[in-house]
């Protein structure tokens, strides 16, 4: 009867290191599935974010490039003044490159939608402004406060028939999913257009 506590004692040690150990056992087990998991969440998104680049380098192949970053932006601004005054019409800086898929999203978007493309062409000179690492244009973008600095690309400046900026607007409020709402794009062109 003296060795049955004892005995009680041992098997409940035993009993404690076995559960203790079959414990950590599960642990490791939990956390080397845990790392797996990490593993393959980050390679799944690794490859998702791959394949997104890849959708957006084809899409932005297929857009057509409005932006010249050879082109003298300050003579062709003047020019387009000269033309505004005599068609009475204010013009659209839209500042950007051919670099940039919202850009080129944008641009698309308005030349295919008959009813945004009549807006434009009825009350606007429209002129695709290039910000590149080729030509930055830094002087004529700072004559109109740096405004992708402050908003990103595009960015669209208005100027009235006398060249006088009358509007800065940021494209993020116009996108709508993937891209533009219409509704949203005609209102800004609208309210900007020359006042009759």
């Amino acid at each position: 009867m003296k060795n049955r506590p004892l005995k009680i004692l041992v098997l409940s040690s035993l009993l404690v290191t076995t559960l203790a150990c079959s414990q950590k056992a599960e642990n490791i087990k939990v956390k080397d599935a845990t790392s797996d998991k990490t593993l393959l969440v980050e390679s799944d998104s690794t490859s998702i974010l791959e394949a997104k680049k890849k959708a957006a380098a084809e899409e932005k192949a297929k857009l057509p490039k409005p932006y010249n970053d050879k082109e003298n932006a300050e003579a062709k601004i003047a020019e387009l003044v000269k033309q505004a005054q005599k068609e009475n019409k204010n013009i659209i800086l839209q500042a950007g490159g051919n670099w940039c898929i919202w850009c080129l999203r944008f641009n698309q978007f308005v030349q295919t939608t008959p009813e945004l493309k009549n807006v434009v062409d009825e009350n606007y000179l429209y002129y695709h402004l290039n910000y590149s690492p080729e030509n930055k244009n830094e002087k004529v973008f700072a004559k109109y406060g740096n405004p992708g600095e402050k908003f990103g690309y595009p960015v669209f400046v208005v100027l009235d028939k006398n060249g006088k900026m009358i509007h800065t607007q940021d494209s993020a409020v116009l996108e709508e999913g993937k891209g533009y709402s219409i509704e949203k794009v005609k209102a800004f062109f609208t309210d900007w257009a020359p006042k009759s």
